[in-house]
């Protein structure tokens, strides 16, 4: 068997800085140039693309990034380090080019002892990660250097091994990555069928209307409210209900992990046998966070409990995705409220629930439109549930696999 050898990143890459793109050149308005910042480097590493900073000025070629050029973060915008050196690949996207900003490292020149994708999943164990942070400079917002970086050690195989491990991680992402793009496009469908059905009444347009609060609705139809569709319970202070001695206790779901769309080693604990069932939250849970940063998703992280500034979506006599949805629906002017009436921490009041009026069907229309919906919303619940196992399967093989504790031809049946 190969023995393992040990090398410095700086020993065997260089890491480049990146440009200073004048803020007045950023735009709010979609363009072909995006900047890529430390907000596109997901909390366990990799690449994401969810808020675009796009870019239309003036373009250095020496920083455009290319299709698989390995980057990394040196500032954080978390308070502790969450993202901080962590790594990610430049995907392929039709609709843009990426630049490389400031605060950005571009690993180049890299020896043909080193596999590209394998140190990239080198910078994605703990250890990596906690070397970094532990170097790292900055009170509120932390830092990291060129310097640093390349003072980190790390041993790795032949390149052989290098690629049939980095490949096995790769995998995985790449299936965590396709289940993304497919429910974000069922996300799209569904809420296109339900504009179609509840906003601009297409279905129905060769019927009767009648005046209602919501304007011309179909005849048969009725207007309620938020509140009469479904139940919105506010979460516990958690921190009153701590586990017990030898009790094996419940993660925390707060704005942070609804955020994330799961828990993790950081999540605070409570007591399973303090608090009631209906705290308690669980895959295919409706959740709307209604303090701070107001969003509703649909949670697939796990049995958790609920703590408070968040509400659990309990539907009354109507199916899931139609409380999802009105809710969903209303979520723009509930934020509208909630900055206008910002002081220090923007919210809505329950009476904002009452206020907020649906469109409610006849039960035959509403039994054709769940038909479609309800599979819709199933698909995308099953999908997230296969991302979250193959999540925890790659941080189980990452550790493992890069210490060679673990053989690849050792795991070739698990995957």
């Amino acid at each position: 068997m190969e023995e393992w050898r040990e090398y410095k990143i700086g020993d065997i890459c260089n890491i480049k800085h990146g440009f200073a793109f004048k803020g007045i050149h950023f735009v709010d308005e979609p363009q072909k140039y995006v900047c890529v910042t430390p907000g596109n480097f997901g909390l366990k590493g990799g690449f994401k693309n969810d808020k675009p900073k796009f870019y239309n000025g003036p373009i250095p070629e020496d920083y455009i990034l290319h299709k698989d050029d390995l980057v990394v973060t040196m500032t954080d915008l978390s308070k502790n380090g969450d993202t901080l050196g962590f790594s990610a690949l430049i995907p392929e996207d039709k609709n843009y080019i990426f630049l490389h900003n400031q605060r950005i490292g571009l690993v180049e020149k890299l020896s043909k002892e080193i596999d590209k994708h394998f140190l990239y999943w080198v910078m994605r164990t703990y250890g990596y990660q906690r070397y970094i942070v532990s170097h790292s400079s900055g009170s509120t917002v932390k830092h990291t250097s060129p310097s640093n970086i390349s003072s980190y050690t790390f041993k790795c195989p032949i390149i052989q091994d290098q690629k049939s491990i980095a490949s096995i991680l790769d995998n995985l992402d790449d299936k965590i990555e396709v289940n993304r793009r497919i429910n974000e496009n069922l996300e799209q469908q569904a809420q296109a069928l339900f504009k179609s059905w509840f906003v601009d009444f297409e279905p129905f347009k060769n019927g009767e209307f009648v005046e209602s609060e919501l304007g011309m609705i179909p005849k048969g139809w009725r207007v309620d409210s938020l509140s009469a569709i479904a139940d919105y319970i506010n979460g516990l202070a958690m921190q009153k209900f701590r586990p017990l001695d030898g009790e094996a206790g419940l993660p925390v779901l707060k704005i942070k992990e609804l955020g994330l769309g799961n828990t993790d080693i950081n999540s605070e604990l409570c007591s399973p046998s303090l608090i009631s069932e209906k705290y308690i939250i669980n895959d295919g849970d409706i959740i709307f966070s209604w303090s701070g940063t107001l969003m509703v998703k649909i949670w697939c992280g796990g049995r958790c409990g609920l703590n408070q500034h968040l509400f659990i979506v309990v539907p009354n006599n109507y199916p899931k995705w139609f409380a999802y949805q009105w809710t969903r629906f209303h979520l723009d002017n509930f934020i509208r409220i909630a900055k206008d009436k910002a002081v220090t921490m923007g919210h809505i009041k329950r009476g904002e629930l009452d206020k907020a009026k649906v469109a409610i069907p006849d039960e035959e229309s509403l039994h054709k439109i769940d038909l479609l919906m309800t599979p819709l919303q199933q698909k995308i619940i099953s999908n997230e549930l296969e991302s979250r196992r193959l999540a925890q399967l790659r941080d189980t093989l990452l550790p493992r696999l890069m210490s060679g504790e673990l053989k690849v031809n050792e795991i070739e049946n698990v995957l």
